[in-house]
């Protein structure tokens, strides 16, 4: 048990991360952690949008979209980006053993004592390595049950001195998953081009506008590792609230406990964690280029009483300074251009400056 006055009044305490809480014996949810009771995971019977039923979301097989059935897949994606906002890869290509060290080096990561993840504590967003908790712990009025890690991983030999070097192996073996997730990444964003009929199927139909596309993806990623340890009170709060995701996509790794939860048809629905596939979604940034016909979608994550429960989130946007807006070839008198032109500077600028709500920064770019 922690010491009473401990953990639960001092407000230092809780700048320290839920992580630390939880070693230090935390038996009741602080009140810094409680959500207003319409924002709860669970509520009543007579609120059925808080259902417990689980959903397996379209799979695409990697292998298939490298094959001769491409087109049929292309069609999959492309129903899937426009219905879920979310999607599962499979076959991927990516090694097992890959996947298996990042879980596993995650998780020595963040069972190190306290004193050694604070070396990464920053309140700098920019920051190429950063250790915090909450969402934005700085302006959350509300914290929600999570630790993270997050890293910038463009361009690697400028960031990886900055990386955490304990535990020892901890740089090799994420910049090795670093480089997987980006290759992995740059072929799916290249299927995604080509179901919005922005990218030749054939090296004969590439242009030098394709390839420029593309160029500017390879650019804008980081790596952002979640931890959720054991709640006492989970159903008082959530791992993360809703939210969409700023970038163009993001390949999620889940370990075996569930917690995601997708908004589909008004409903919260559990993701089903499939071992060694990747959950996929579109940000923002996406819904933006594909002038809305792909949709960011709202996801959260609720906390386990007993299971600590650990994800691995390789987020690609433009670079930093980049301007993402709506494809020309995707703009016409039939569908006219819906947002403004944004960047990842000015999506900083606007959740240091207010707590992010949902799809507050997107409905900020959406021209009336």
């Amino acid at each position: 048990m922690c010491p009473p006055a401990m953990a639960l009044t001092n407000d230092d305490e809780f700048q320290k991360g839920v992580k630390h809480l939880f070693e230090n014996g935390v038996s009741k949810l602080p009140n810094k952690y409680i959500l207003p009771i319409s924002d709860r995971p669970k509520v009543d019977k007579e609120h059925p949008n808080a259902a417990k039923s689980s959903l397996k979301l379209p799979v695409i097989d990697f292998g298939e979209l490298q094959g001769p059935n491409r087109s049929q897949v292309l069609n999959s994606l492309s129903s899937a980006c426009e219905e879920y906002g979310f999607f599962q890869v499979v076959n991927h290509g990516i090694p097992i053993e890959a996947i298996r060290s990042m879980i596993d080096v995650s998780t020595r990561f963040f069972g190190l004592p306290y004193e050694e993840r604070a070396k990464y504590m920053s309140s700098d967003m920019t920051s190429p390595v950063r250790y915090g908790t909450s969402l934005n712990q700085r302006k959350d009025s509300v914290f929600c049950w999570r630790d993270f890690l997050k890293l910038v991983c463009h361009p690697l030999s400028d960031v990886l001195p900055h990386w955490p070097s304990c535990p020892m192996d901890f740089k090799e073996v994420a910049a090795t998953y670093a480089r997987e997730t980006k290759w992995l990444f740059i072929r799916i964003t290249e299927a995604i081009l080509e179901s919005l009929g922005l990218w030749g199927a054939t090296t004969e139909e590439k242009t030098e506008e394709d390839d420029e596309i593309l160029k500017q993806f390879h650019d804008g990623s980081q790596l952002m590792v979640n931890c959720f340890p054991p709640c006492p009170e989970p159903d008082l709060t959530l791992g993360m609230p809703p939210h969409s995701d700023y970038g163009f996509l993001t390949l999620l790794l889940q370990d075996e406990v569930e917690g995601l939860q997708i908004q589909y048809k008004g409903k919260w629905i559990t993701v089903e964690p499939m071992p060694n596939s990747f959950v996929v979604n579109v940000g923002d940034h996406l819904e933006i280029f594909s002038n809305g016909r792909y949709k960011s979608v709202l996801h959260r994550v609720f906390v386990n009483p007993a299971k600590a429960r650990l994800s691995v989130a390789s987020l690609h946007s433009l670079p930093f300074y980049c301007m993402v807006g709506p494809s020309p070839k995707l703009i016409d008198q039939v569908n006219p251009r819906r947002y403004k032109d944004t960047d990842f500077a000015t999506f900083l600028e606007y959740i240091s400056s207010c707590e992010p709500k949902k799809k507050n920064f997107l409905e900020s770019r959406k021209l009336t």
